[in-house]
């Protein structure tokens, strides 16, 4: 197990990779969904909050920073107005999913099981960029999703209790951050595949 303070480190490592997102979406090189990442913002300092109530400690840096990195990214795609803003039936129907989600939150009064809730509402935010990176992979920023990764294993390897309020996130995080890794990677590499063969 390593010292709880390394969890500080997790949160820099997604700060990071959120300012460089920012600034790939500034460049134009990154193209973020707005739905997905407003409410990425939105349900981690929600579940940030819940943690406090909990009272898990450290492990709850990770989830404050995962609410300021898209909250960054947001600002970035707004101003320079290089979101991916084209939002469809299924969009909404993630958003409405998610919303209802942290509604319910509000409600509860254990903290606990507002952090579940949290978790399930930031997965069905996400939603909208998992099929955006599957379609275009050239529009996410891949190192972002590596350092969110990376972060989400060391607050992991932090933990002295396995209360689901003190790793749920951190293990949804990673998953996630698995999942769109190897999503745009795949992509990225059938499409030079292709690019090969042709004639």
């Amino acid at each position: 197990m390593l010292d709880p303070s390394w969890v500080f480190l997790s949160a820099v490592l997604g700060l990071v990779g959120s300012t460089r997102y920012a600034i790939a979406t500034i460049a134009g090189t990154a193209r973020p969904n707005l739905v997905t990442w407003v409410l990425w913002a939105a349900a981690p300092l929600i579940g940030f909050f819940a943690q406090l109530s909990a009272r898990v400690g450290l492990p709850a840096v990770l989830t404050l920073a995962a609410g300021l990195g898209p909250l960054i990214v947001v600002v970035s795609a707004v101003v320079t107005r290089h979101g991916y803003s084209t939002i469809g039936p299924f969009d909404v129907v993630c958003a409405v999913i998610a919303v209802a989600a942290l509604v319910v939150w509000v409600g509860f009064d254990a903290a606990p099981t507002a952090v579940i809730v949290a978790v399930g509402a930031d997965a069905a935010a996400a939603l909208p960029t998992i099929r955006k990176a599957w379609h275009d992979p050239d529009s996410e920023n891949l190192l972002f999703y590596v350092l969110v990764g990376l972060g989400a294993t060391i607050t992991l390897l932090t933990l002295d209790s396995w209360a689901p309020s003190g790793w749920a996130f951190a293990v949804y995080m990673l998953s996630l951050s698995l999942l769109l890794v190897g999503i745009v990677f795949t992509r990225r590499r059938s499409a030079l595949v292709r690019a090969d063969h042709r004639p």
